[in-house]
């Protein structure tokens, strides 16, 4: 049987999850509980204030991009080494990528797990039993197990919620009523919040936050509420290698503030299907290892650190040679951007990048781009065969501004499988698109 988990959600984005999440983390951790983390949806930068939180990698945990197989066995991963797993939900807890598939509400219904819905108060007093009333009767295949008050203005306020809350729904467990609070918060840029590793201060707010909960939470409730999700060991056998195909026996990946959006599912699945990880920095123009015969540059920030990246030639040649004899060369969003043969930045400077894709992209001319995507491979790769099909994510305002000829690398549909034509470039053993891949399709 899987670790005991339990889903922090609410009614829509900004009602407190994240912090609370991390508070009740960083305090388990503190407490010397074995605690992991789950983060539902393709976010990639929640998960790393996760990690920060709880000293382990946080899983994604994506109810429309993986298939029930994939989930399980995120889950058993998650279960390895923990007794208690924290899920954080994403947006409301009924929005998903369509209005019937991709919700928080699917995890819970999914994995049996209780829900703890946040309520932001800051504008509503009794108001707020009805939208509790109406969140845990939504659904009969979701359980709402327990509700907490976040943003209380006054502990007469809190009583008040309290009593209308009990008053609408007797069994329903109020966990605690958090104050309103200046200053604890996320600071964030144009992909959603700054990096973990950039906080100017993390472990202090991650404190706080945890500090917080304990005084006003009770802990002790919330635990007890969190059940068992599928057997461990169920899902993809190690052998399957994980969401995405093995890209080679030793693998290249680029990993620091350039390039820190690699799913942890994946690299564990290519671990687990034999392969050896190789780490390199670009920024610190560490080329990737020689004897790799793949490269992977997933996606990050490139765009803050083109200029670097630009002049960093023992880094760049490193590509180049990695094409030069073959090895497969794969960039996901900034990672594709930077095999290409320019890099435009907001100010309009181009940085000349390793020219082995035939484009130019560009962060002066911004447009948003975001959505889960179904991703059909048009010529065979190292991903597997022309028709091999995958579920991924794509967030990001970057514009390719100047394409050459040359094969597309996936036919391309949104969510509801409306056409979107083709996008990425293959060019001999080098490929990328802006999609973050996910997992293969069913």
């Amino acid at each position: 049987m899987g670790a005991a988990g339990l889903i922090i959600a609410a009614p829509a984005s900004g009602s407190g999850k994240t912090c609370l999440t991390l508070g009740l983390l960083r305090l388990f951790a503190r407490r010397g509980v074995a605690v992991a983390s789950a983060k539902v949806g393709p976010d990639y930068i929640d998960p790393a204030f996760h990690a920060a939180a709880s000293g382990k990698p946080c899983l994604n945990l994506d109810p429309w991009a993986m298939r029930p197989a994939t989930l399980a066995h995120a889950v058993a991963a998650l279960s390895a080494d923990a007794s208690l797993i924290i899920c954080e939900g994403v947006m409301g807890l009924f929005d998903g990528a369509t209005a019937r598939k991709g919700s928080t509400a699917d995890v819970a219904a999914a994995l049996g797990w209780p829900v703890i819905l946040v309520v932001d108060v800051r504008a509503q007093a009794a108001s707020a039993a009805a939208v509790v009333r109406g969140f845990a009767s939504h659904r009969a295949d979701v359980d709402v197990a327990g509700v907490i008050f976040n943003r209380a203005g006054s502990a007469r306020h809190a009583a008040i919620l309290s009593e209308a809350c009990a008053e609408a729904l007797p069994a329903l467990p109020i966990l605690g009523a958090l104050p309103r609070l200046d200053g604890l918060g996320l600071p964030e840029r144009h992909l959603g919040l700054v990096q973990a590793g950039e906080h100017p201060d993390l472990d202090a707010f991650l404190d706080r936050a945890a500090d917080l909960i304990a005084e006003h939470l009770d802990t002790a409730a919330l635990v007890a509420l969190a059940r068992p999700g599928p057997a461990a060991g169920a899902g993809l056998p190690p052998a399957a290698g994980g969401p995405i195909p093995v890209l080679g026996q030793k693998i290249a990946v680029a990993q620091d503030a350039a390039f820190a959006f690699a799913y942890p599912l994946t690299l564990q699945g290519w671990r687990a299907a034999g392969a050896e990880i190789a780490l390199f920095s670009p920024l610190a123009d560490e080329a990737p290892a020689a004897d790799a015969d793949a490269v992977y540059l997933p996606g990050g920030y490139p765009e803050l650190h083109a200029g670097a990246l630009a002049g960093n030639a023992r880094f760049l040649q490193g590509l180049r040679a990695a094409s030069a004899r073959g090895a497969c060369v794969f960039g996901e969003c900034g990672g594709y951007m930077v095999l290409g043969e320019g890099l435009i930045d907001a100010g309009g400077c181009t940085h000349a990048m390793a020219g082995l894709l035939p484009l130019v992209t560009s962060f002066a001319e911004r447009r948003l781009q975001l959505g889960y995507r179904h991703a059909t491979l048009l010529a065979a790769t190292r991903l597997g065969a022309a028709g091999t099909a995958f579920r991924g994510h794509e967030f990001h305002y970057a514009t390719v501004c100047r394409e050459g000829r040359g094969q597309a690398l996936f036919a391309c549909a949104d969510a509801a499988g409306t056409p979107m034509g083709t996008v990425g470039r293959v060019n001999g053993s080098v490929a990328g698109s802006f999609i973050h891949l996910i997992d293969r399709e069913a």
